[in-house]
């Protein structure tokens, strides 16, 4: 495995070559050739640099000569590349990567490691490629790509040296995705890792602790920032940003004490968080907001003065500041301020709800129709139904005035369009400008800041009105500033405005001639908008922009690319935030609510879109890095300016829209509004992370199949040359193979010559496991028209047309490897006896758990499967249920029953009656059973909305998703029953008087059933759901266990021919039974079973039970519909919309589970399921012993590895028991078990060698009986044989185990660690060579008379 980079024997030898050529064949003089030479010192110095190496090698200052030295290699290979017309070995490529990633050229190394991608068919088991290509993906704030390439990392090589890095951004990534869970567990992970990173400790607990407050566990996360503060030598910024988080949280979450209490204490840690840092206008602000709350008016206006003093305006400040003279009855002032708010962000719900209470008290319901029109079309505004109904009433009042009552009346305040042109208050411009010419000092002084997740930070006082803005033609008719274009300002066009406004466009960043950073971008709408009133210097600059973007259209090239939806405007809440450059977090949109003037602090903590956590870690980029027009825009912003490490306010956030352009091209213009979210959150920013993301400005990347999508169009150097070969065809000509790498896309890179039309290289994160003989063909790239009503397509994911016209062009012709063959890498085969393995083993060094994958050596990283081709017809996404009607108990015991059920071709089986047939006790599972048996048994409950059963709203009605959200309690079965019944009594109550009123309201009823159709559903009904309820308890509920003993072996929970049922102890759930109790509309989310194994599911009734059923075959679809949705396929909660399913052609198996009907789901299987009636139901999971079992239970215990989810069921554990207990006769099964056993020998004889040859002593422990498989607890990775156990744990008998990877991180040395064994060699050798494949009839023979071991009992 290449963990550690590539080699550089071949350039240097090649360098040496060359170099012998250029004596031989050139002139003495040529001086430029020969200046594009490495001497052996410098071949030697450049060996040891990499990927590895990124953030951690200085380039500046003392580092400038390492600097020299890799621009004179960069130029070296390119040379060579080009002398060789390309066809060089792809360790080049990689090589060259390596060495722009560390030049900080992203565009350069992003095509370097495409094209290695292309050429290298293993390039997976390159560890530091893998982690090259995830630094460039996430500085492009492609996270999705990058979660996939850090993910590979560290699947490939556990104890890559960077790991600590890797799960620190994968941390910060996830925490931007909303994923908490998989945020937490990568920083836990990155916070016991001893090795070096990009931010201290210290700063990694702040993001654990903010976490906590994300997710609303509010004393969690006072704990842990209370923690924080206890540390020694706390930095100050840390101290800070830890005080300002606490003291905001603590007035705004009412869980943390009573009013009185909190805000002291929010004030007291405001003002210690100033004493630390005295220069954040956000902590000025946030103590600003506490004063204001409790009726300090004067210190409130003093802290407001003193943030916009220390920071940029922000908009959250002017509103706070509205709200104060609105409450002193100083009017006129509160409508500066509150224009002042929606002017720096017009998206401010807030300031335009507050701003229409305003005008309502004053008597002007035109005006303020106007404000709360605006409010309702932020897309921050959570209260829009209120607001909905306050403007109906207001126009109703309009309407029964009589005529020209309004205009004779005197007005108290100017109209909102005269007040949008008042003149900003001096301190505001006067900030701003100050600002802006603080911002480029800095950059002058630290060329090297950048945007960590950055978008563009365009100055508010540019931003143009959205089209969102409410025109007077929609309320009076009258003309209105807002009906203008959505580029053009909202004030009136006075030259004196638009001057105002141009004098404080910044300096913009330096980018390439050809294309415009958005602030030219920005200025060129602002300047033609404005077109009228220019002066002679301005309109020579319109006419200079407009040049220039006519030449963008003409040479810009658009490729498609499939990739994931980053920047999902209705999915992802966070990605509508956008924090100021120097405040981060502002309050929320639901502090200043409409109709009152006391502030109220919102009720939710908002997703961890706040990337900001900043730290002082190094930096590492040189300037803005800017993407033409028509590229890909990321989300969250983070500060790169601001001193702090987090900082807190309201969720804000950016737009952006498209508008077509008469040249045929897609133009993407930026138009940034500023959005408010839920709250005012503490906002984590990554200020110091040496890799920061550029600014990005476009439409949204779009998901892995959808054909749709865009790629950044990256410059990748200045030679078109050198551009073309790097970009070149992926595939050689026929006959020469490849990976079958279909479908799958990087973000393509663009040339700056616009004659050269670029191929799209495969992804290097293929969504479909590389085909072990496939050939890639050689493809004609052709590049489509956006606006052309189709694409085409073709299998390598490579047919591309022109936006131009169609043109054909030959790249150069690289030969490739052949693809490697899916066969087991070893020097012995599974038929090899143990001493054989164990001789093979000898000498290999220390890999230990780091190589522990159980899936073949030749076989990259597991991956979701692509859909089935060809696909469905439609006529056939709606297949009917496979069904078996059972009449007696023969009936039940007939084999091909059993074959029929496995069979993979049936995802689903539903055997109906087969209580009847088998005379099942259902009653014993009743509710009224269960109460008198155990009634303070534990019952886990979930909280759910009541819908319908193929559909799934947002809890507000207004669209379908795919999240389904439900909160966690508990409680009994005896008040779980009560509640049954009572929603049972209730339901009846509901239904008589609906009959009873039918007659009088049919008309009612038939105008309210037509409404029903409408887009809008709700409100929900709250349900409560019990589930998990386990009955493995022998003694408790010994009659109903016994019961099931009545049920066909194939199906029972305990049976020879189970694979779970060889585990040796109990996984409650799988090899044991869980009841469920339930009430209409109660629901289990889309899922598989745990490690794809089998499931039994029978209704005890009374009710019914509806079920939708998808085959195994198209899981990777419905990840990747998880992944678009911002959701986590393996631990999220979600319920698929049936219309995306069809769309894709999905089949959906859909049917209704009566009472006594089993449920048979096939190994694999994706199923969801809602309750019609009141019903129970119970279930459990059996392992067939077949391969297409094993198969698919490895395959998810290998891609549970790669998302970092632990595996409940231990398939190494499980494995060997099988080899102990089970005769197998099935050659497909007995190889996979042989070389699973294989694989987990070698590492235990080459991890124990490894061990006693670092002198560390190995403990015999042992095992007891029944004694549960061991998981790291660090990790989660299951753990086998060897446990790394601290001496600590190992003294108090607790045996806390860890894996080798993480107990290495934690010490180096293992020093404080003991190795514990728990198996003899000896023991694993015998079991090893003793099992062999037996025939048919030695298997029924065993079957029939089991031996004495077999575990449970087993008969």
């Amino acid at each position: 495995m290449k963990s550690c980079g590539v080699s550089l024997a071949t350039a240097a030898t090649a360098f040496g070559d060359e170099e012998k050529k250029m004596a031989a064949g050139k002139e003495s003089g040529e001086s430029k050739e020969g200046s594009c030479s490495l001497t052996a010192e410098e071949r030697e110095a450049l060996g040891g640099l990499d990927s590895r190496l990124f953030g951690f090698v200085r380039l500046h200052e003392n580092g400038a000569r390492t600097k020299t030295l890799l621009g004179k290699a960069v130029r070296c290979y390119e040379s060579l590349i080009l002398k060789a017309e390309g066809k060089v070995e792809s360790d080049f490529f990689c090589q060259l990567g390596h060495f722009n990633l560390l030049l900080e050229d992203y565009p350069k190394a992003l095509s370097a490691y495409q094209k290695y991608y292309s050429l290298q068919t293993d390039y997976w088991k390159n560890a530091a490629f893998l982690y090259g290509l995830g630094l460039v993906y996430f500085y492009y704030n492609a996270f999705h790509w990058a979660i996939k390439a850090f993910q590979e990392v560290l699947y490939v090589d556990p104890s890559f040296c960077r790991a600590k890095e890797i799960h620190l951004r994968l941390g910060l990534m996830f925490k931007v995705n909303t994923d908490y869970e998989s945020s937490l567990k990568h920083f836990q992970l990155a916070l016991i890792d001893c090795n070096p990173c990009t931010l201290s400790s210290v700063e990694i607990q702040f993001h654990i602790a903010h976490l906590y407050e994300t997710q609303r566990k509010y004393h969690s996360a006072k704990e842990a920032y209370e923690q924080l503060l206890q540390t020694e030598n706390l930095p100050a910024q840390v101290k800070a940003i830890v005080l300002q988080q606490l003291g905001w949280m603590h007035h705004n979450v009412d869980l943390l004490g009573d009013k009185a209490t909190k805000e002291s204490y929010a004030i007291q840690c405001l003002q210690k968080s100033l004493e630390a840092d005295p220069n954040s206008g956000q902590s000025w602000y946030f103590l600003g907001r506490c004063y204001s709350s409790i009726g300090k008016v004067q210190d409130a206006f003093i802290s407001y003065r003193q943030s916009i003093d220390k920071s940029e305006a922000s908009a959250d400040t002017w509103c706070s500041i509205g709200v104060l003279y609105q409450q002193q009855n100083q009017p006129m002032d509160a409508l500066q301020a509150y224009i002042c708010a929606v002017q720096l962000d017009h998206g401010h719900a807030a300031a335009w709800m507050d701003l229409g209470t305003l005008y309502e008290s004053c008597n002007q319901p035109q005006d303020a129709i106007k404000c709360y029109l605006n409010a309702t079309r932020s897309k921050s505004c959570n209260n829009t139904s209120t607001l909905v109904g306050r403007i109906k009433f207001l126009q109703a009042q309009l309407c029964n005035l009589p005529q020209g009552s309004l205009q004779n009346k005197t007005k108290l305040l100017p109209s909102i369009e005269e007040a949008w042109s008042l003149p900003i208050p001096a301190e505001l411009t006067s900030r701003q400008g100050a600002m802006n010419t603080a911002q480029q000092a800095y950059k002058g002084h630290h060329p090297n800041t950048e945007p960590v997740l950055g978008l563009s930070q365009i100055p508010l006082s540019q931003q143009s009105l959205p089209v969102h803005m409410i025109t007077s033609s929609q309320v009076d008719g009258s003309s209105s500033p807002a009906k203008k274009k959505r580029t053009s300002s909202p004030t009136k066009n006075s030259s004196e405005n638009w001057n105002r406004t141009v004098s404080h466009t910044p300096v913009p960043q330096q980018v390439h001639s050809l294309y415009l950073t958005p602030q030219k971008l920005q200025h060129l709408e602002q300047l033609r908008a404005n077109r009228d009133n220019l002066n002679a210097a301005q309109k020579l600059m319109l006419e200079q922009l407009e040049n220039q973007f006519v030449l963008i259209q003409q040479n810009t090239l658009i490729l498609p690319h499939t990739c994931t939806n980053l920047t999902s405007s209705t999915e992802e809440p966070w990605r509508k935030q956008l924090s100021d450059s120097t405040q981060g977090l502002h309050k929320g949109q639901s502090s200043h609510l409409a109709g009152s003037h006391d502030e109220q602090p919102p009720f939710h903590t908002g997703p961890a879109q706040y990337l900001q956590a900043a730290s002082t870690a190094i930096q590492k980029q040189t300037g803005h890095q800017t993407l033409p027009s028509n590229s890909v825009t990321q989300g969250a912003a983070l500060n790169h300016l601001s001193s702090h490490i987090a900082t807190s306010g309201g969720q804000q956030g950016i737009t952006f829209t498209k508008e077509s352009k008469p040249s045929g091209n897609r133009s993407l213009v930026p138009e940034t509004s500023r959005q408010f979210g839920d709250t005012p959150n503490g906002c984590a920013g990554v200020k110091g992370l040496s890799n920061h993301v550029q600014q990005l400005m476009a439409e949204p990347v779009c998901n892995p199949n959808n054909g749709d999508s865009l790629s950044p169009n990256v410059q990748i150097s200045d030679n078109p040359q050198m551009s073309a070969l790097l970009i070149g065809k992926a595939s050689d000509s026929e006959g020469t193979g490849a990976c079958d790498k279909v479908n799958n896309f990087h973000p393509t890179v663009d040339t700056k010559n616009s004659n050269s039309v670029v191929s799209s290289p495969s992804s290097v994160i293929s969504t479909a496991t590389p085909s072990p003989k496939s050939v890639e063909q050689t493809t004609t790239h052709i590049v489509p028209s956006l606006n052309s009503p189709h694409r085409s397509n073709t299998l390598n994911g490579e047919g591309l047309e022109n936006s131009q016209s169609s043109v054909k062009t030959d790249l150069p012709i690289i030969s490739q490897k052949p693809g490697p063959h899916v066969i087991p890498s070893m020097s012995v085969s599974i038929y090899s006896s143990s001493s054989e393995v164990l001789k093979a083993c000898r000498n290999l060094g220390k890999n230990g758990l780091s190589n522990s994958h159980i899936l073949l050596d030749k076989c990259p990283p597991p991956r979701p499967p692509t859909s089935p081709y060809p696909p469905l017809p439609k006529d056939k996404l709606n297949p009917p249920t496979p069904s078996i009607y059972l009449e007696n108990k023969r009936d039940a015991f007939f084999p091909p029953l059993h074959q029929f059920c496995t069979n993979p071709k049936n995802p689903v089986t539903v055997i109906r009656g087969l209580a009847g047939a088998l005379k099942l006790d259902l009653g014993l599972f009743s509710t009224k059973t269960l109460v008198e048996a155990n009634n303070e048994h534990t019952v886990e409950v979930r909280t759910q909305l009541l819908q319908p059963a193929d559909e799934n709203w947002d809890p507000t009605g207004t669209k379908k998703i795919w999240r389904c959200e439900s909160n966690r309690s508990h409680t009994t079965i005896a008040k779980y029953a009560q509640y049954q019944a009572s929603s049972f009594q209730e339901s009846l109550r509901e239904e008589n008087e609906k009959r009873m009123q039918h007659k009088d309201y049919s008309d009612t009823e038939s105008v309210s059933s037509d409404s029903s159709g409408r887009r809008r559903k709700g409100p929900f009904k709250t349900i409560k759901f019990g589930t998990n309820i386990d009955l493995s308890d022998d003694k408790k509920w010994k009659l109903q266990l016994h019961e099931l003993t009545k049920l066909p072996a194939f199906v029972r929970v305990v049976s020879a021919g189970n694979l779970l049922s060889h585990l040796g102890h109990t996984v409650l759930g799988m090899n044991t039974v869980q009841l469920y109790m339930k009430v209409p509309g109660s629901r289990t989310p889309g899922h598989q079973e745990n490690n794809n194994f089998c499931s039994v599911n029978i209704n005890i009734g009374p009710g019914d039970c509806e079920w939708f059923v998808v085959p195994e075959d198209y899981w990777g679809v419905l990840n990747d519909f998880c992944e678009k949705n911002n959701l986590n396929f393996l631990m999220s909660s979600w319920w698929p919309n049936l219309e995306d399913l069809y769309e894709a052609n999905v089949p959906v198996y859909r049917f209704i589970q009566r009472p006594g009907d089993l449920v048979w789901i096939n190994a694999g299987t994706v199923h969801w399921v809602q309750a019609v009636g009141w019903c129970n139901n119970i279930a459990w999971n059996v392992g067939p012993l077949t391969a297409c079992q094993y198969k698919l239970a490895v395959e998810r215990y290998e891609w549970n590895k790669l998302q970092s989810v632990k595996s409940v069921v231990p398939m190494v554990h499980l494995s060997w028991n099988m080899a102990r207990n089970i005769k197998v006769s099935d050659p497909k099964l007995f190889e996979m078990i042989k070389y699973c056993l294989l694989k987990i020998l070698k590492q235990c004889q080459t991890l124990r060698e490894a061990l006693i040859t670092a002198g560390k002593e190995v403990i015999w422990h042992g095992r007891t009986n029944d004694e549960p498989a061991h998981y790291c607890s660090i990790c989660e990775v299951e753990v086998f044989d060897l446990l790394f156990v601290t001496n600590e744990s190992n003294s108090q008998k607790t045996y806390i185990v860890h894996c080798q990877d993480c107990a290495r991180k934690t010490s180096g040395t293992l020093d404080n660690f003991v190795v514990l064994e728990q198996y003899k060699m000896e023991d694993l050798i015998q079991v090893y060579d003793q099992f062999t494949l037996v025939s048919e009839f030695n298997m029924l023979l065993r079957c029939h008379h089991p031996p004495d071991n077999c575990p449970m009992n087993i008969k």
